[in-house]
């Protein structure tokens, strides 16, 4: 589907995806509970935990693999 060259922006696109829809839905039932209109409450929170996400992820990513090696050969 995407060239090779793309697989660290697919990569962090998914993983920042996954990860904050989890813990969005996660505080969002931790917060107001299991109320009407937790799944409004959820996509709204979900949005925007994702758009810190996604650059985020896109910014950590490389410092946390070179920690990891670091970590890895000791």
């Amino acid at each position: 589907m995407f060239n090779h060259k793309y697989r660290n922006v697919v990569f962090a696109f998914l993983m920042a995806l996954l990860m904050s829809g989890f813990m969005s839905f996660v505080i969002s039932l931790f917060n107001v509970g299991m109320v009407d209109n937790i799944i409004t409450v959820w996509l709204k929170a979900w949005i925007f935990a994702f758009s810190i996400a996604f650059p985020t992820v896109i910014l950590v990513a490389p410092l946390v693999h070179k920690l990891t090696d670091k970590i890895i050969r000791a």
